[in-house]
């Protein structure tokens, strides 16, 4: 009842203070302050459907699969630089350079600077890529695990290490991409589940969900084209 109540007030301070400009519809404004009201808001909300919108557009070679990431993890530096989360924002800077990278690759990546296609990866680029993950990981993993308040900081190494380095393989259209991503997935619902954040869980198991569809999809593709990195 006292959370109801609060609703109540904190819709009438919003829908008041919104009032004096041009008016959105109500509906929003009560969805907003319910989000409020359950720890999250509308600025996350909208992120995490540009991220999922990105990667469904991935799933379908689509190149706005770019510019929604870019809305997304600028959404998101917002949202994680002001609740005071510096390294997370760092994080998203990462994401946010790797998608500029993308958006180019995409289009100009491919022989004479013309678009790529979906290629399989090479013995030699796993064991590059391994080599990388296991320095960043440990390099990661001690600075986290030194940190206050920091739970699972091996754990949580090992997935952002894996997870950058499964973007830069989409960004080389790269058909494991997706293995890579389903495996992270796995761990990132799992974890969440642990941590308790239900929601975001249920976040990671529809982008687990799309990385199904991306490896059945881009499978298809390097079928037709017969390319290999």
């Amino acid at each position: 009842m006292s959370q109801l109540r609060w609703l109540r007030l904190d819709y009438g301070r919003a829908d008041r203070q919104i009032g004096r400009g041009a008016k959105p519809n109500r509906l929003s404004v009560f969805i907003c302050v319910w989000l409020a009201a359950h720890g999250t808001s509308c600025l996350e909300a909208v992120a995490v459907l540009f991220g999922i919108v990105s990667v469904y557009l991935s799933t379908r070679e689509n190149i706005w699969s770019w510019p929604t990431a870019l809305v997304n993890v600028s959404l998101f530096t917002l949202l994680f630089l002001g609740s005071g989360l510096y390294s997370d924002t760092g994080l998203q800077v990462v994401y946010f350079v790797l998608s500029v990278y993308g958006w180019y690759e995409w289009l100009y990546g491919g022989a004479g600077h013309t678009a790529i296609s979906v290629t399989a990866t090479t013995r030699r680029t796993w064991g590059v890529l391994g080599g990388i993950g296991v320095v960043a990981w440990l390099i990661l993993a001690t600075v986290t695990s030194h940190l206050p308040g920091t739970k699972l900081p091996y754990l949580d190494a090992a997935t952002t290490t894996i997870s950058l380095l499964a973007q830069w393989m989409m960004t080389r259209k790269l058909l494991e991409n997706w293995l890579v991503w389903i495996g992270v997935d796995v761990v990132y619902v799992g974890m969440f589940i642990y941590k308790g954040l239900y929601l975001t869980a249920i976040n990671y198991g529809i982008y687990l969900a799309l990385a199904v569809v991306g490896y059945i999809a881009w499978k298809k593709s390097l079928a037709a084209t017969g390319s290999f990195a």
